[in-house]
This record gives structure tokens, C-alpha cells and sequence, in this order.
């Protein structure tokens, strides 16, 4: 960068944008019984709150981070942020249910902000500071969802929802204003194209998947509607998957989903995306259940709940993203995000297992929230290191839909075991083996996470180069050309080829 100041504000500049994106992705869970109460409309139009922003998110974050990566990154930041705010005001200003919907799509624009940010950090910053910060910026992602939940308490006890879209707006105006006055100009890439077929085919497997894992607690799992969702999603993908190994700019190169390194950190951000929201929505509820009806909980308020419960964790999230830095230099990503997992396990077990007094749900809020700050840091630093630089953004696009997918997966499995394992005679007060077994789900989530990246993983290395890259396919194009030649031997000579190519990555 050619400014010294804006070199230094760049990445506060983005840990607070991410920050804002955070607290507005998180802070409407809490409030969603005060949605559907202040605006009269049923528990199931009100959980479109969630749903909605979901899907605009799976239909435009693959599509945004491709055209951060050929048009350039600070003007796809400036225009998602501006729409983002027009969500945010709509949100605030209405009283219409359809209007508010609206503003959740509009809001859900915000997901490209991580790997839109993530690739203006790689783009800006040299070597020696790009893992630090990346560490911090992406570890702020999962404070900042924690720091939603506590201003949502803080915000609306027993008051109008609106206001904690007034508080999101007011943040939107700050980051995009620091984002147009610190992120710098550059040439756009030259070159490349935009595969919209494969957009479109994308995004449509992508949302009718989300919809399935969104609304199948409530339509049934095995209702029709939910059967054919899931099933036309993973249909749709696979023939997404299947025409973009025969395009010459596909908008997700085939290699992003079958390199085995690649594929573990999507498959880890999945699981760690399940383990976050089992924490949120378990301790939420765990800790505002009467203890006089159900025999366990704390009866806390909204405020109590997120300020009592929650902000210990964030604030000890926020050290552990400023720490991730150094320890993903000294440690490795892979070996930090394994040393994550162990926390999480730890901080899942823990309240699984004891319960009944306030001091043993906050620590395993602590051990969860830094779990999932060192987690949400190591991961880009792993992805980095395994794609070429014009991919950095539609690569962590892929990984944070994955990372949706799981939260939208333990959603729904959280909300069915609640609304299932109920004490028959109370109206509907959930059994306390409902929340142990959540409190299990998270555990084994952080489990098969770390075992994933434990047997699937590597250490982080640096991204094929172009040339090497090229000799990979071109022997690859042989091999292929040989066993249709009879020449058995060929595609032997070409795996080994390979693996050379990619040991010389170190």
C-alpha cells in the first residue's frame, strides 16, 4: 500500500467490518419469539427471519467473491456494504413482515464480506504480516457472533426489536465509510470471465439444500417437502459439479472441492459452523428455563442470558483473536485448529455433563468462544495456502457457505430437539436430556473436526504456482490421453508427477 496510515488502519478497518457482520448475523436469533409476537405472524413465517437471510446468502457469496477476484475487491466491499445497509434501514423502518424479509435477503449480501475480506488482506499485505492478520481478522468473525448476542440483550429487554436494526445500520454507516476511506484502489485483474450458468446452478442447489436443513425441524424431515428439497439440491450440485469440470473458467474450479488439504478445511468449517450455533442456541435456552417448572436452569432474562453468560466468552474471544496470529507463526494452522477443537470438546463436555450452577456454563462458554476464534483463524490460513491468489476469494466464498451449512444444520437439529423432548403436562418445557444431548452434538462436532484435519490435514504450504500448476494438468491430460492409448503405465508416471509438483510447494 502506498499510504503508511492506510496501510496501518487496513486491518482494523476490516476486523471491525467483520465484527459489524457478525453481531448482525447473530444478534436476530435471540429475538425472534419478539419478531413474531410485535408483528403478529406465526412461529413458522417468523423463523423466515433466519431462513431468508440464509438463502440470499448461499445465492450470492460464491457469485461475489469470483467477481472480487476478476473485478476487484474494494468496489464489490463498497457495493455489498451499501446494500447491506439498505437492508439494515428497511429492517429498522418497517412495520411489514414481507418488507422485513426483504431486508434480511438484503443483509444476507453480507457473508461475501469474509472471503471479499480475506483476499484484500492477501492482495495489500506483505508475507511476514498476511498470517497475523489473517489470524485476527477471521478470528474476530466468531467473537463478533457472540458480541451480537450480547448486545441483543443489551438492546431489546422487553423493548422493540427495531432497535437493534438501528444499532446494525449505525455500525453499517461506520463500516462503510472507513472501508471507502482506508481499502485501496487498484487495477482490476486482467482478464477472466464470470461462469454464470454455473452461478446460477450453484446458487439454486445451494438454497434449496439450506432450505431443506433450515425448515426441516419444522415441515418434518421426512416430509415430502423436505425430502424433495434435499434431494433436487444435491441433484442440482452434482450436475453443477459435473459441468464445471468441462468449462474453462469455471466460476469453482473442480480442484477447490476434490484436493483432499482443500476439502478437509471445508469439511472443518462445516463442523465448526455446527459447533458454534449448538453453543449459542443450547446456552440461550439452557440458562432462561425456570428452574421452579423444569428442575434445572437459571431463569435468566434475555439481558442475563447474553450479558451474564455470553460476554465472558466474547471478551476472552477477543484475546484469542489477537493471539491467533502468533500462535497459527509459531505453531502451525493445522496443529492450532486441532489444540481448538480439544478446548471445544472440553467446553461441550463440561456443561454436558455439570450444570446446575452459573460459574460452570460460563467457563464452557470461555473454552467454546476461544475454540471457535482460533478456529475461524486457522482455517483461511489453511485455504490460503493450498490456492492460487486470483482464488483466494471464491475459495474462502466455498468455505464460508460450508460454514453456513453447518450452522443452518445444527439450527434445525437444536430447534427439533428442543421442540421434541419436551415434560409432558408443562406446555412444552424441554427436558433437560434435550440439552444434553445438543450439548453432545457440539462435542462430537469439535471431535470429528479435529480427527478430520488430524488424519486429512497437512501442514500449511504455499499454493501451487501457475507453471506448476500447468505441468500438473498437462501430465494429467496425458495420463488421460495414454489409458485411452492403451498405455497402462502412464497414469502411474503422471500421479508421480504430480505429488513431485506438489511437494514442491514447501
Amino acid at each position: 500500500m502506498s499510504d503508511p496510515r492506510g496501510a496501518r488502519l487496513l486491518v482494523p478497518v476490516l476486523c471491525f467490518i467483520i465484527t459489524t457482520i457478525a453481531v448482525m448475523q447473530t444478534s436476530v436469533v435471540p429475538i425472534v419469539g419478539t419478531i413474531r409476537d410485535q408483528l403478529g405472524v406465526s412461529t413458522t413465517a417468523a423463523g423466515w427471519v433466519l431462513t431468508a437471510n440464509l438463502l440470499a446468502a448461499a445465492v450470492t457469496t460464491p457469485l461475489l467473491g469470483r467477481l472480487a477476484d476478476l473485478r476487484g475487491k474494494r468496489p464489490v466491499l463498497l457495493t455489498v456494504l451499501a446494500v447491506v445497509l439498505v437492508g439494515s434501514l428497511l429492517c429498522a423502518a418497517t412495520d411489514s413482515f414481507a418488507l422485513l424479509l426483504l431486508g434480511r435477503v438484503l443483509q444476507g449480501v453480507s457473508f461475501a464480506l469474509f472471503p471479499v475480506g480475506i483476499a484484500v488482506l492477501r492482495a495489500e499485505l506483505p508475507p511476514q504480516r498476511l498470517i497475523g492478520a489473517m489470524g485476527l481478522f477471521s478470528g474476530t468473525l466468531g467473537v463478533g457472533g457472540a458480541i451480537g448476542m450480547v448486545l441483543t440483550g443489551l438492546m431489546v429487554s422487553g423493548g422493540d426489536y427495531r432497535r437493534v436494526f438501528w444499532l446494525v445500520a449505525a455500525f453499517n454507516v461506520v463500516a462503510l465509510l472507513s472501508a471507502f476511506l482506508v481499502v485501496p484502489k487498484r487495477r482490476r485483474a486482467e482478464g477472466g470471465r464470470i461462469d454464470w450458468l454455473g452461478a446460477a446452478l450453484l446458487a439454486v442447489g445451494l438454497a434449496l439444500v439450506l432450505l431443506a436443513l433450515s425448515e426441516g425441524g419444522t415441515w418434518g424431515w421426512a416430509a415430502p417437502p423436505t425430502v424433495a428439497s434435499a434431494a433436487l439440491g444435491l441433484a442440482v450440485l452434482a450436475g453443477w459439479f459435473l459441468f464445471e469440470r468441462h468449462v474453462d473458467e469455471p466460476l469453482v474450479p473442480p480442484r477447490m472441492l476434490t484436493h483432499r488439504p482443500v476439502f478437509v478445511v471445508h469439511g472443518a468449517a462445516f463442523l465448526v459452523g455446527m459447533a458454534m450455533f449448538v453453543s449459542f442456541l443450547a446456552t440461550a435456552y439452557f440458562v432462561q428455563t425456570p428452574p421452579a417448572v423444569a428442575g434445572y436452569g437459571f431463569g435468566a432474562t434475555v439481558l442475563e442470558a447474553t450479558a451474564v453468560y455470553m460476554l465472558p466468552g466474547a471478551l476472552v474471544g477477543v484475546v484469542a483473536a489477537a493471539l491467533a496470529g502468533r500462535l497459527i507463526h509459531r505453531f502451525d494452522a493445522r496443529w492450532v485448529l486441532i489444540g481448538a477443537c480439544v478446548l471445544g470438546i472440553a467446553g461441550f463436555a463440561l456443561v454436558a455433563v455439570v450444570h446446575d450452577r452459573s460459574w460452570q456454563l460460563i467457563v464452557s462458554g470461555i473454552l467454546v468462544t476461544t475454540f471457535v476464534s482460533l478456529a475461524y483463524a486457522a482455517l483461511p490460513a489453511l485455504l490460503v495456502a493450498e490456492v492460487r491468489p486470483d482464488q483466494t476469494g471464491v475459495a474462502n466464498s466455498i468455505n464460508s457457505i460450508a460454514r453456513t451449512a453447518g450452522s443452518s444444520l445444527s439450527s434445525a437439529v437444536v430447534t427439533t430437539l428442543l421442540a421434541t423432548l419436551t415434560v409432558a403436562g408443562t406446555g412444552g418445557v424441554v427436558r433437560e436430556s434435550a440439552f444434553v444431548a445438543a450439548f453432545a452434538l457440539g462435542a462430537a462436532a469439535a471431535a470429528a473436526a479435529a480427527v478430520l484435519v488430524l488424519v486429512g490435514g497437512q501442514p500449511a504450504t504455499r499454493p501451487l504456482s501457475d507453471r506448476e500448476e500447468d505441468e500438473v494438468e498437462a501430465t494429467a491430460l496425458a495420463a488421460e490421453w495414454g489409458s485411452v492409448s492403451g498405455l497402462a503405465a502412464t497414469p502411474v508416471v503422471a500421479d508421480e508427477q504430480a505429488e513431485a509438483a506438489a511437494a514442491r510447494r514447501g
